[in-house]
């Protein structure tokens, strides 16, 4: 699986590669929400020449456009316009719009070309970079999916300028992640600055491409970017957290048992403990509650012979992966989520 391009250079770039040979006589298909459609799609065509006349196809916001239901939607948009193996699917949109974009691409004729162009910065610091597709199905998320990587990725921080302070604090929370668990002189500079800049936002994709590149099939050092995602999937499933949210909470749960089974340095836990809980209000969770978590959390694709695993840290860039957790120790630090 080869990776392709990330332009840094926005919306400007974009029309620069799509003015050369390798893209002349396509045919372009915008897949976007509702909110892109409003907030994104005038810059984007005022700015790309080449998607002035291109097809578009609206799916519903957020997560609940993730289903094989739109998906086949989609595909019959597709077949309806005629769209053949040298079309070109545009994903304008946060994650969930490029992971279902690029799921239908995959599918679609065997495979055809599509391009992300993230409009949240979750999906331009990780959602959109790496070639994973998915639908959920059967209430579990990304339950069916495919790699297909994007012939092009475009980084344009306009778009950040549409976000809402929520949708900013989830790719803020998703940018920690990354850098937890790879740089502990970025993740220090991000918790103590309020404010994000582009440069922080470059490097964390950097980051990413860096290890899809090494690891593209999510078979080793790939996997360390799954740090608070087994417990924060299982919250997004449950409390419908947004996804950036949700594994906020996760890293927490993640870094309590940091502490306690790979020693994890407990003032840093209390650091990152101080900060998220400062801009997350989570509920109370009863071990009813868990007991619904932990069946969400035994679907979790990256479990193995009926265990639980999941990355930890021994400290601050030192990731752990396929950490086995007993469901006790998962209880036990969901006790302490918000105590």
């Amino acid at each position: 699986m080869k990776q392709g391009k990330i332009l840094y250079g926005g919306l400007r770039s974009l029309n620069r590669e799509l003015a050369t040979d390798n893209w002349r006589r396509t045919r372009y298909t915008v897949l976007l929400d509702e909110n892109s459609f409003q907030h994104c799609l005038p810059l984007l065509v005022s700015n790309v020449e080449a998607l002035q006349e291109a097809e578009f196809i609206e799916v519903p916001a957020g997560e609940e456009c993730k289903s094989i239901e739109v998906a086949a939607q989609v595909w019959q948009s597709l077949l309806d316009g005629a769209a053949d193996r040298q079309s070109v699917i545009v994903n304008l949109g946060g994650g969930s719009v490029c992971d279902l974009g690029g799921f239908v691409a995959a599918a679609y004729k065997r495979g055809i070309r599509h391009i992300n162009i993230p409009t949240t910065l979750l999906a331009m610091t990780d959602a959109a970079i790496g070639g994973k597709t998915a639908i959920d199905f059967g209430g579990v998320k990304n339950s069916i999916g495919l790699f297909h990587p994007s012939a092009i990725t475009v980084i344009e921080p306009a778009f950040l300028d549409t976000l809402p302070p929520s949708e900013l604090l989830c790719g803020q929370i998703e940018m920690l992640k990354t850098a937890a668990v790879t740089d502990a002189e970025l993740y220090s500079q991000m918790l103590l600055l309020s404010n994000l800049n582009k440069e922080q936002i470059v490097k964390v994709a950097r980051i990413k491409s860096r290890i899809v590149r090494f690891d593209p099939y999510d078979h080793t050092i790939r996997r360390i970017l799954n740090f608070g995602h087994t417990f924060g999937h299982a919250l997004e499933v449950y409390s419908s957290l947004p996804h950036g949210l949700a594994v906020g909470a996760g890293m927490s749960v993640a870094l309590y048992l940091s502490v306690h089974k790979l020693g994890f340095p407990e003032q840093e836990y209390q650091r990152y403990r101080n900060w998220i809980n400062q801009r997350i209000q989570l509920s109370r969770y009863s071990l009813r509650d868990i007991e619904q978590l932990l069946s969400l959390m035994h679907q979790d694709k990256k479990n193995a012979d009926g265990e639980l695993r999941c990355v930890l840290l021994q400290e601050l860039g030192v990731p752990v992966i396929d950490v086995s957790v007993s469901d006790n120790e998962v209880r036990d630090a969901f006790l302490h989520l918000t105590r």
